[in-house]
């Protein structure tokens, strides 16, 4: 079996999760933010490549209108077929011509086209348009003939040109082209620059957290394993403030739970040896029932009652190093009479200097269970008296007062001392286990096992007051409620 347990057991991880390079946080934030900008030089490289078409074919026009002007007046007579033919090759057009007061003069031409696909004009064009003709002499163009007029300068002339797209379409390729390049070269480097100043303010720091808590779930008692925050004031800086104080809690509260299963071990050991001793004084205890003393007989009974409870005690405290309290058996109690067993309990002596006052009305009736409510009470009065205990001025006054009162269905227990009050360090870590205790040597669980069994009865439990002289605890339990079945039976019974 011991094998077997041994191949069962959990194998420490040699190396750390690691992401991969390509589902990284870095990795996906270059490629995001390339992407991003590339969407914003698309946005942008649409409407400039129309600009640009509509600026090439305004050059052209323009170059046209310079030859026109020199043209108009002489109608193209001085210059030869060849020269016309080379002019016209120069420019890239097919046939250049003048309009003026509604007439319009052909000056020079080449071979006519059979027809014209597009007219364009550059007088007052239309953004949408544009980008619409644009698109499509970049897609679809490059055996069209465009028939390009406006007015050119300040002319009152207008001038025309009839030109092949090939040209326009080779020169918006390479404008694309170029922008395309330089389009990449500015998302790599904006990318960088972006991914330089967020790696360096969120991923690093967030690689670092996840770090940080990789290591802490490998070997979480050890303190070097907590991250250590940076100085910085905005959201990362209080996410790794918060880690760092969760990982502090979580050490701390793994550190109680230690320390409470080496307790349960140690009970566990010593437990039936403990129970066999408190069988025997048991035994010798109803053996001083034979005695025909008044005064035996009259502590006999409660003798018998401390050792019961101390064999009741001795078995629950394996159940509380389980965190496993049994449920509240509820019953109505008279509490005067459990007070003042909590006082004989504490074994004041005739001649001592603390006082016991049991302040509860002898009609005072409680519901709740007799051995969780006398467990709660004797743990506050014991905490109290030896508070008490530890002022040694003989005109200090030390009194415990235990008192009670009823509002509506809520009983209320106040346990009142007139010791020196909690230290700030059992205030901060009131009911917590190992952290409350409010003397030297204490382990504080008197109050956390208080508050657990109060809890248990739907009821709270809490600190009243605490000063020099005067320390209040006040415990609230309420009736049980009434079963909706038993509640039905009683108002279906008659009168």
């Amino acid at each position: 079996m011991a094998g077997t347990e041994d191949n069962h057991q959990e194998k420490p991880r040699d190396t750390q999760p690691r992401v991969a390079l390509g589902r990284g946080l870095s990795t996906k934030l270059l490629l995001l933010t390339m992407l991003f900008v590339l969407i914003a030089e698309v946005l942008i490289f649409i409407p400039s490549i129309a600009n640009f078409r509509l600026r090439w074919l305004e050059e052209r026009l323009s170059n046209a209108a310079a030859v026109a002007t020199v043209l108009v007046d002489e109608s193209g007579s001085g210059l030869s077929r060849e020269s016309q033919d080379d002019l016209l090759a120069a420019l890239g057009a097919k046939a250049i011509a003048v309009r003026e007061e509604g007439m319009s003069q052909l000056l020079i031409a080449a071979e006519m086209p059979p027809q014209v696909d597009e007219h364009v004009a550059l007088a007052a064009p239309s953004s949408l348009a544009a980008i619409r003709d644009a698109l499509s002499t970049a897609f679809f163009g490059g055996d069209r003939i465009l028939r390009v007029y406006g007015p050119v300068g300040d002319s009152d002339k207008e001038f025309e040109l009839l030109i092949a797209d090939a040209g326009l379409r080779d020169a918006m390729l390479v404008y694309a082209r170029n922008v395309a390049i330089l389009s990449l070269i500015i998302s790599a480097i904006t990318a960088g620059l972006v991914f330089w100043a967020i790696n360096r303010m969120m991923i690093r720091p967030i690689r670092q957290m996840t770090r940080s808590m990789l290591a802490f779930s490998e070997k979480p008692d050890d303190p070097s394993r907590i991250i250590q925050p940076d100085r910085r004031t905005d959201e990362i800086g209080i996410a790794q403030g918060e880690l760092a104080r969760m990982q502090g809690e979580l050490q701390r509260t793994l550190g109680e739970q230690r320390h409470l299963a080496a307790l349960g071990l140690a009970v566990s050991k010593i437990n039936h040896d403990m129970r066999n001793m408190l069988a025997a004084a048991q035994l010798l205890s109803d053996r001083l029932r034979l005695i025909d003393n008044p005064t035996v007989q009259s502590f006999v009974p409660k003798l018998v009652r401390t050792l019961d409870r101390a064999i009741s005690y001795s078995e629950g405290v394996l159940t509380y190093g389980r965190t496993q309290e049994a449920p509240p058996s509820r019953r109505k109690l008279r509490l005067r009479q459990m007070t003042e067993e909590v006082g004989e309990l504490l074994g004041l002596a005739p001649d001592s200097d603390i006082a016991f006052v049991n302040d509860v009305d002898a009609a005072m009736e409680v519901d709740a269970d007799p051995e969780q409510l006398f467990r709660v009470l004797s743990n506050l009065a014991r905490n109290a008296f030896q508070a008490m205990q530890t002022d040694d001025q003989g005109m200090i006054v030390k009194r415990l007062t235990i008192a009670a009162l009823r509002e509506g269905t809520v009983s209320k227990i106040r346990v009142e001392d007139t010791g020196p009050g909690l230290p700030k360090r059992a205030r901060d870590n009131l009911f917590a286990a190992f952290r409350g205790a409010a003397r030297s040597g204490g382990t504080g669980l008197g109050l956390a096992v208080a508050q657990e069994l109060v809890r248990a009865h739907s009821g709270t439990i809490e600190l009243v007051e605490t000063r020099g002289g005067r320390t209040v605890f006040e415990i609230a339990i309420p009736d049980q409620p009434i079963a909706l079945e038993t509640a039905r039976k009683a108002i279906r019974k008659p009168a």
